[in-house]
């Protein structure tokens, strides 16, 4: 547990969106506690003056610290927590696990949550108002590049326990949150990706994942 004092932050959060699932999902698993200020995106409150105050972009989450300072970008306010509370290390022990876990972090962003995230934003009805306009070619060119990145993650996965080696790290919430996010996304995994499940239980497993 981190001997830190955060209650002077405020984390503007999300709820179940992608992004602030992976913050939560970190501090999770680091034991750090934050106060939360929830933001109803349904009813476009990340598009308000309370966050757009604090992250032009208007998106979440966003890291208030007691002096005024904003860090936006979730890998951004992870990598923060982490040089503050190294233990447990999620972004790599030494140099090369270091550079390992930003090598598959940055794939599985790109790769995974990114490609999915298309697909909901320009085909699901819902995301009408948010992605102006909505390119539905483009959504459904995503869907088979995700899958084509599930499928090189089985492979990985089949002669090593987690994302990035064998120790939990960051690149694993990155996966495992846009492969939840495939659902909404219309996009079904193959059932034969047995080492991608297996991983994918086992993270499914851990107390973080339902932060």
């Amino acid at each position: 547990m981190s001997a830190h004092d955060f209650s002077g932050f405020k984390l503007f959060d999300g709820g179940r969106a992608p992004n602030p699932r992976r913050v939560r999902m970190f501090l999770s698993e680091k034991g750090i506690s934050v106060p939360l200020v929830p933001v109803d995106m349904e009813a476009l409150g990340h598009r308000g003056e309370e966050v757009t105050a604090r992250n032009p972009l208007q998106r979440l989450p966003v890291l208030e610290l007691p002096d005024g300072r904003v860090l936006t970008e979730s890998i951004a306010i992870c990598r923060y927590f982490e040089a503050l509370c190294p233990e447990p290390p999620l972004f790599g022990g030494d140099a090369f696990e270091q550079a390992a876990v930003e090598m598959w972090q940055r794939r599985a962003e790109l790769n995974f949550l990114f490609t999915v995230a298309q697909a909901f934003r320009h085909l699901h009805p819902a995301m009408r108002e948010w992605e102006v306009p909505q390119v539905a070619d483009w959504g459904e060119a995503n869907k088979p590049r995700a899958i084509a990145f599930a499928e090189l993650l089985d492979g990985e996965l089949a002669n090593r326990r987690f994302v990035a080696g064998d120790t939990f790290s960051v690149a694993d919430i990155t996966a495992v949150i846009a492969a939840d996010f495939c659902k909404p996304a219309r996009i079904r995994i193959p059932e034969e990706f047995a080492h991608l499940r297996r991983w994918y239980d086992e993270v499914r497993e851990r107390p973080s994942y339902r932060a």
